[in-house]
């Protein structure tokens, strides 16, 4: 497995088929259609209509926006400063926490649990030592998160027959 994408994993089809038209969002609006429904596109699309220009803001709206702005910029400086790794592995603990949560719900949702444990296995068995130093504590905390759902799963099996 390399880090690239091969071309053969891409449709060179769903370029060509693409307008030039950059006004023409038709193509954009099908594949958000067909993806996520009818209403999603509307929503964007009454995004859109109500993009605020400088006009249409008092100076307070305007203030609050730019300060918004800035903090955001701020962030996002701060965040390139962290290695990926790290934030790649606050991550994963996230997603540890939320299965975590799904399996300790009354009564435990395993559907949920699953999503959320099969997150950090595709992260963690993907990664692998690519996690840098905390790759062995990431397989431990994946290891340990699949017994409790396995254990999780048979008393719930039991509590129902």
């Amino acid at each position: 497995m390399t880090d690239e994408t091969s071309e053969q994993d891409f449709d060179h089809d769903d370029i060509d088929d693409l307008d030039d038209d950059p006004d023409d969002d038709s193509d954009f609006d099908e594949a958000l259609a067909a993806e996520f429904g009818s209403g999603f596109v509307q929503l964007d699309d009454d995004v859109d209509d109500h993009t605020l220009d400088d006009d249409t803001l008092d100076d307070d709206t305007a203030d609050a926006i730019e300060a918004a702005q800035r903090e955001m910029a701020e962030a996002r400086a701060r965040l390139a400063m962290v290695p990926a790794e790290v934030v790649v592995i606050n991550h994963v603990m996230g997603l540890y926490e939320l299965g975590a949560i799904h399996l300790s719900a009354t009564p435990p949702d395993l559907v949920q649990a699953a999503l959320a444990i099969d997150a950090v296995a595709c992260l963690v068995d993907g990664l692998g030592d690519r996690l840098g130093d905390e790759a062995p504590t990431m397989r431990d905390a994946l290891n340990n998160i699949r017994l409790a759902f396995v254990q999780i799963k048979g008393a719930t099996a039991e509590s129902v027959d």
